[in-house]
């Protein structure tokens, strides 16, 4: 009769399919648990002892639907709380995600900043560097027209000095002719 009352969860998964695939209307469950009841009470034990069975057995049914019924609650909410986890979950890491994306968005706009400071000395370094190239070109053509200017002067001292010298010569010469 104790192997009657607990049986294993093989057993109970049998019984359980076999029981939801042809479930009877509720009508037909309680008749069929009494007739249950009725054959465990029809050992020949007395009206205490039949009673006490029916008892017992009733208890066994009513906790294992119980138990099954819990069994179905706590799955329900592990689902839930499953998704409700992941949901959470997701919601953080995209949370984190967002963020990381507006600290890339900041240090995108520094060094855009950054680029466009480096671009505008270059082009004033260049412009600068074009016009320190300009006035070089054109010192050096004033150091090259003056350097000419100077081998000029230089030739024309030299002629100078030459001219001065036979001025004097033809002097020397016209004061001896006219003595």
């Amino acid at each position: 009769m104790s192997s009657q009352l607990s049986p294993n969860k093989d057993h109970l998964r049998n019984r359980k399919s076999t029981s939801d695939s042809s479930s009877p209307p509720p009508a037909a469950k309680e008749s069929l648990r009494h007739e249950r009841l009725s054959r465990l009470g029809s050992s020949g034990l007395s009206d205490v002892s039949n009673n006490t069975t029916k008892n017992h057995a009733e208890s066994y049914f009513s906790r294992r639907e119980n138990r099954l019924s819990a069994r179905k609650k706590a799955e329900e909410e592990l689902a839930r709380n499953d998704y409700k986890k992941m949901y959470e979950k997701a919601l953080a890491t995209n949370q984190r995600l967002k963020s990381r994306l507006e600290t890339s968005k900041q240090e995108l706009a520094v060094i855009k900043e950054q680029l466009q400071r480096a671009q505008a000395k270059s082009e004033l370094g260049s412009n600068m560097l074009d016009t320190e190239k300009k006035d070089s070109w054109s010192l050096r053509k004033k150091i090259s027209d003056m350097e000419e200017q100077v081998k000029v002067k230089a030739e024309l001292h030299t002629e100078n000095q030459r001219l001065k010298d036979e001025n004097g010569a033809l002097i020397r010469v016209i004061t001896k002719l006219s003595k």
